[in-house]
């Protein structure tokens, strides 16, 4: 762990270097975006240096963590932007499992802060809930503009990639940091991090849910959703051999639009494109290698390990699609978990998303995005248990927006592969 926080201070102090005195043949920042990092930096460093705290606290008070089994966790991968916020957030209200939240991934990835924070929270609760409901006030104004494109609030389920911030491998550091090889080899983790520095970040990986369970109960199933670990896909199988995957597919002409979309207001704040011109492209070559690598790493997995679905399967009919995912996976669903999916999938029929995007926007035409991806996308759509027809294309200027699931309100009709019994919700 000590070597680790070296490393990484290392890094950090590097990244800040280069931030503002570029390599050779790179473009000098903005104005604009030397005035934002050089608050986001300062801030981003503390925030680390008080985890690390708790990560060294943790070790002296709390070392049992280091003894819990993470036993057949349920991991939720695919490419961005292919409905796993929606999957993962159903999946989240079968109590036999625990998954991260906002709170925990952001401020308290150690136990000792976890400690902290549910200790105060009890007694603000005896005392009227005042710090309680400022965090409301704060969360509904701080969290409002990203409702249309990734709802999010200090309590909800959330992607514990970004548990791997104090180690500066959460990729969506990218944003702040786009000339860092480093989180650049993060997206082509498998193939391209270097075996000692792959094998260090799984074990903290490893350490992050370790400490989760110990919170949270380590009799309980881990449950982890996290879209940009498509490219972890074969380390994760390797180091949990008993892990189960739920795989969410998206053509890639949809993804792509989707997520640069997802990011532009990040973009725009740290002037990314400033300092990294061929920023999209490489997203793009990326995207490609996500794909690969899902087929790769779990292609050969047996059907009871690992499910396949596209946003366009789960979308046609969630309160089946999640009994039959269980059933594939030999997981137990409740009678709780079945109403709570039934509940979600109510909700889903009459949201409208407000995030709209095309290809064209992003000077991105679709045979240049379909070219490279597009093929495997076909073949591990066709591995979907529900339809033959997902691989079919969607008409590129079909606006998400139409839809509960940000797809074309045209919809493709399914065809079962086999027959599917969902009782009375079907």
């Amino acid at each position: 762990m000590l070597g680790l926080f070296f490393e990484s201070l290392t890094d950090l102090i590097r990244l800040t270097y280069r931030t503002f005195v570029p390599a050779p043949g790179r473009p000098r920042p903005s104005a604009k975006r030397m005035l934002v990092m050089s608050g986001f930096i300062p801030l981003f460093a503390l925030v680390q240096g008080i985890h690390w705290i708790g990560f060294l606290l943790d070790e002296i008070f709390y070392r049992g963590y280091r003894r819990v089994a993470v036993r057949e966790p349920l991991f939720v991968l695919g490419v961005p932007r292919s409905g796993t916020t929606y999957l993962h957030r159903v999946i989240a209200q079968d109590t036999a499992l625990t998954t991260f939240s906002t709170w925990e991934c952001l401020f308290a990835p150690s136990v000792t802060q976890r400690r902290f924070w549910l200790g105060l929270g009890r007694i603000d609760a005896r005392v009227g809930r005042p710090l309680g409901r400022m965090l409301d006030w704060i969360e509904r104004h701080a969290f409002k503009g990203l409702d249309a494109v990734h709802a999010m609030r200090l309590s909800d389920p959330e992607e514990d990639y970004f548990a791997l911030m104090p180690v500066l491998a959460c990729f969506i550091l990218v944003l702040p940091f786009p000339h860092s090889d480093l989180l650049w080899r993060m997206g082509l983790f498998d193939r391209d991090m270097p075996e000692a520095r792959r094998a260090r970040l799984m074990d903290f990986y490893h350490r992050c849910l370790q400490r989760h369970l110990y919170v949270q109960g380590p009799e309980k199933r881990l449950l982890s959703k996290n879209a940009a670990f498509a490219p972890l896909a074969g380390s994760l199988a390797a180091r949990f051999p008993d892990a189960r995957f739920i795989v969410c597919l998206r053509e890639p002409h949809a993804t792509l639009p989707s997520q640069l979309s997802s990011l532009a207001a990040g973009i725009d704040f740290f002037d990314v494109l400033s300092a990294t011109p061929d920023f999209r492209e490489r997203l793009t070559e990326q995207l490609g290698f996500y794909y690969k690598n899902l087929e790769r790493a779990l292609g050969e997995l047996p059907e009871e390990r690992c499910v396949w679905v596209t946003m366009r399967a789960l979308q046609s009919d969630p309160a089946c699609r999640m009994p039959d995912i269980y059933a594939q996976l030999g997981l137990p669903a409740s009678s709780e978990f079945r109403a709570a999916i039934a509940r979600h999938a109510a909700e889903a029929g009459t949201y409208r998303s407000a995030h709209g995007y095309s290809l064209e926007q992003f000077g991105l035409s679709r045979g240049d995005v379909d070219r490279d991806p597009g093929p495997v996308f076909a073949r591990l759509a066709a591995r979907s248990a529900w339809t033959a027809a997902d691989a079919s294309s969607m008409h590129p200027g079909a606006r998400p927006g139409d839809d509960p699931m940000g797809l074309s309100s045209t919809r493709t009709p399914v065809r079962h592969a086999e027959p599917i019994h969902c009782g009375d919700q079907c």
